[in-house]
């Protein structure tokens, strides 16, 4: 069986290869090189016929044998060198039948006749490729692993490529300008991109502070340059503000944003990471060319870098660097240049674009980080935008929510800030009033439901003005029932006089509506008021969905307990009340009365009228 002698910057192992053994940078594969040249499925080892052949899959950066890049399928000889990468192998398979060389052996690159004159190769033979550049003091597998050649002083030394160096493969594919690609927002992206907190520190090419992009004013330039850079700032603000536009929808928003990125950009993928409510850097939304469909693993260093510093950092050809040869995230993507810039609106951080490639070896350069700065700094402002016209239909709902519930000028005061409406309430002392409809339920049964409907309205119409006039709050429709408060969430001392008041007006104003409605030939009705005073607690309860603004306690249940008491058109007062309001208004003492779920009798008054 055959026998691969692996030898990679952090040593050397042997493997048993099996009748099919895949090779490359995933783990699913049978033989798993962390190498960051390497692709994902590089290539086949499989056993035909007693003979070893090997074939590439396709892959990037090619397969060598013997310094001969493969094309297709080759079949492999003992002692035949492979090199995938930065990785060097032996095929070792003793005793089999050799196989023509697919060239001399005096042409390696890599042996001690490099660079002379060879014989000709026969006419079958593939064209010479280079093979991938090797650093010097580089030493040949072959030496490895023959006791002559490590008498002579050969030492496996590990492989570094400096990071400035250009790849000379030329069959690289080349990037598109526009490459097409598919937008996910929301929980989606989430399954996409990954947050690695494992990375080693990022090799960090150039950085770009917020400073940097500023205009100079015109005395301060001096040069072509400074002009030519100012045209690009505002060129890329125009054409990404013209992609954007007024846009308010943020999931829409961040999709145009990535959009514009790619017109602009030769990249494979991008991502938006946004603030949360735990104020934690989440995936918003991530664009990816077609074919790329790995998932986006973004460093936690570089990360921290940009939303410490607020500065853009461009990380050139981080594949080759050496601090990243441990990351096996970075190798298994085969990340090759990336971008982090920040979301920067009035110098506070809104988030964080992330742009990347893993093709093109030093992909991006300071000018592409210019300018991928300047589309963050339009994203950001766009998303400022965004977030105040949210903020400014948020309050607008919470103006008319309030509005409903208070009079407008204490609706106002909640609003500006002038008094604090609490979740979860606090206590205070309020008075409380109920009322509703006196054979509602009977007068219902012969009438329509729209005409109930109308009817209600029409009522609730003319009572809760009433009540907003003497700045009582509504606290809810129970069917055809009011209740309403006085002294929460604002109070003042004369809150019980406010509300007898316009329970007075109220019986008033249903009178003339009865009026209005005989007069159309429709039955009017009656209502029953009860009114208590006492300590309740007031504030928002309910879910993070829902909430209602109301009062809770005891002298609740007995303001509702006397209005169940009361007569048709009757206003019914508990003491409590009764003695904030003795000196204003005319009342006669009823019998007392031991409502549902109280022990003790209660003293009750009627209200005749104000003195």
């Amino acid at each position: 069986m055959g026998r691969l002698l692996i030898v990679t910057p952090e040593g050397q192992s042997e493997r048993d290869l099996t009748v099919t053994s895949s090779v490359g940078r995933h783990p699913s594969n049978i033989i798993q090189l962390l190498d960051r040249i390497v692709s994902k499925e590089h290539c086949i080892l499989e056993l035909r016929n007693a003979r070893w052949l090997l074939r590439d899959l396709g892959s990037l950066n090619g397969t060598y044998i013997n310094g001969q890049r493969v094309s297709g399928e080759q079949w492999l000889n003992d002692g035949d060198e492979i090199t995938l990468g930065n990785t060097r192998m032996v095929f070792r398979h003793p005793g089999a039948p050799e196989v023509a060389p697919a060239y001399n052996p005096g042409t390696s690159p890599y042996g001690p006749n490099a660079g002379a004159q060879q014989p000709a190769q026969p006419s079958y033979l593939l064209p010479q490729s280079p093979g991938p550049i090797q650093p010097p003091g580089w030493t040949p597998p072959s030496a490895l692993f023959n006791p002559v050649a490590n008498a002579a002083g050969y030492h496996p030394v590990p492989a570094t490529v400096p990071a400035q160096q250009e790849s000379t493969d030329t069959h690289r594919p080349v990037v598109a300008q526009r490459p097409g690609g598919m937008t996910m927002i929301g929980a989606s992206v989430q399954a996409k991109v990954t947050i690695a907190t494992n990375l080693v520190e990022s090799h960090v090419r150039s950085k770009i502070a917020a400073a940097q992009l500023q205009f100079l004013p015109e005395k301060q330039v001096t040069d072509v340059e400074s002009l030519r850079r100012d045209y690009e700032k505002l060129r890329v603000a125009y054409e990404v503000q013209r992609s954007i536009g007024g846009e308010l929808n943020l999931d829409v928003l961040l999709e145009k944003i990535l959009d514009r990125a790619f017109d602009l950009l030769a990249a494979d993928r991008a991502a938006i990471l946004l603030y949360d409510e735990d104020r934690e850097l989440r995936p918003r939304a991530i664009r990816m060319r077609k074919g790329v469909d790995e998932p986006f693993v973004v460093s936690n260093t570089i990360l921290s870098q940009v939303r410490e510093e607020h500065i853009a950092v461009l990380s050139s050809d981080a594949m080759i660097d050496p601090r990243f040869s441990q990351a096996h995230s970075i190798i298994m993507q085969g990340i090759r240049s990336s971008m982090a810039v920040p979301l920067l609106f009035k110098n506070e951080l809104q988030g964080v674009m992330i742009v990347d490639s893993q093709i093109s070896t030093n992909a991006f350069g300071e000018k592409d980080l210019q300018l991928v700065t300047n589309i963050a700094n339009q994203a950001a402002l766009a998303l400022a935008n965004a977030q105040l016209a949210r903020q400014i239909q948020h309050d607008a709902i919470t103006r008319e929510r309030f509005q409903r519930l208070l009079s407008p000028q204490v609706a106002q005061l909640v609003f500006d800030g002038k008094v604090e409406v609490k979740q979860g309430g606090d206590p205070r002392e309020t008075t409380m009033f109920f009322s509703d409809i006196r054979g509602f339920t009977s007068m219902s049964e012969g009438m329509e439901a729209q005409d109930i409907v109308g009817m209600l309205n029409d009522y609730f119409e003319r009572m809760v003005e009433i009540i907003f006039k003497y700045e009582g709050t509504l606290d809810k429709f129970v069917g055809d029932e009011i209740m309403a408060l006085w002294g929460a969430p604002v109070s003042s001392a004369d809150d019980p006089v406010r509300c007898v008041q316009a329970s007075l007006e109220m019986i008033e104003g249903l009178k003339q509506f009865n009026l209005d409605r005989a007069a159309q030939g429709l039955q009017g009705f009656e209502i029953g008021i009860g009114i208590n005073t006492g300590r309740v607690v007031a504030g928002y309860l309910g879910s993070s969905r829902a909430m209602q603004y109301t009062v809770i306690g005891a002298p609740v249940n007995l303001a509702a307990r006397l209005c169940s008491q009361a007569k048709g058109m009757q206003i019914i007062i508990s003491e409590e009340t009764w003695l904030r309001v003795r000196d204003v208004f005319e009342v006669v003492e009823l019998e007392p009365v031991r409502p549902k779920g109280i022990a003790q009798p209660v003293r009750i008054f009627q209200v005749l009228g104000r003195r």
